[in-house]
């Protein structure tokens, strides 16, 4: 595809998550690092894409040493105006983007189903992990609970079908655990661990019209959460932990 085309994908992607507050968004983002937390190397970190920098803020109080890399502009204006000042910023593709530097950490959170080569980028990123350096991808589920009622419902063909929303951000494909493994060793890495994040029986839009009201309160929240951690093929997300041994 065209450096062009890309870019008119990109703006499509980033026109469709607007500038509205997504409640089930931002309460994920929490728990995604409520999962990896541990799992941090001591060093550097590489943020690759940031959204509205909700994931950002939350890195930034993990990593005295922490760079971004974002494509789109409006996204990394909003995420540069809630870092802190050290926090290092970069506008490019996660294809473009060269660097002699190379991290402890790198958190790849719901990008890879954007991109158009994904084993390359995979490789790519690989390559920028320092010895002993973890590589953390998560994608949205294809197996979620909310998909399964889905294509009970008709509502969508099948699990790995792209839904209007999907389409809408740019999403490419969507993962299950084994493809998400498959496509890690195709580019060459070496999987430590893999996981799902939160136990999702709604759909994203009907979490935002319930959240906070008294259906779904914190307790119920933790609730998915916790059970998440027994049930990660029915997650909202799934997560990959790739190492560098050597």
């Amino acid at each position: 595809m065209s450096a062009t085309a890309e870019r008119q994908r990109l703006d499509q992607a980033v026109s469709s998550y607007g500038e509205a507050y997504a409640p089930f968004d931002a309460a994920m983002r929490g728990y995604m690092m409520r999962s990896l937390e541990p799992l941090f190397r001591e060093g550097p970190c590489l943020q690759v894409g940031c959204a509205h920098g909700d994931q950002t803020t939350l890195l930034a109080d993990c990593f005295a040493d922490l760079t971004v890399v974002e494509p789109a502009r409006a996204f990394l204006e909003a995420a540069a105006a809630r870092a802190p000042a050290y926090v290092q910023f970069v506008e490019a593709l996660v294809e473009d983007f060269e660097t002699d530097r190379r991290f402890a950490n790198i958190v790849f959170s719901h990008v890879l189903e954007h991109v158009e080569d994904a084993v390359a980028c995979l490789r790519q990123l690989g390559g920028l992990l320092a010895p002993g350096g973890r590589l953390f991808v998560i994608v949205p589920n294809a197996e979620a609970a909310s998909r399964r009622i889905a294509v009970k419902m008709g509502v969508l063909e099948h699990l790995e079908a792209l839904s209007a929303a999907d389409l809408a951000a740019g999403h490419r494909r969507v993962y299950r655990l084994d493809t998400l493994v498959a496509d890690a060793r195709r580019a060459g890495l070496t999987v430590a661990d893999t996981g799902g994040i939160f136990f999702k029986p709604l759909a994203n839009f009907q979490f935002d019209a319930l959240i906070g009201g008294p259906l779904i309160g914190d307790d119920f929240l933790e609730g998915c959460y916790q059970l998440g951690k027994e049930q990660p093929t029915f997650c909202a997300s799934i997560y990959l932990v790739a190492e560098r041994r050597t």
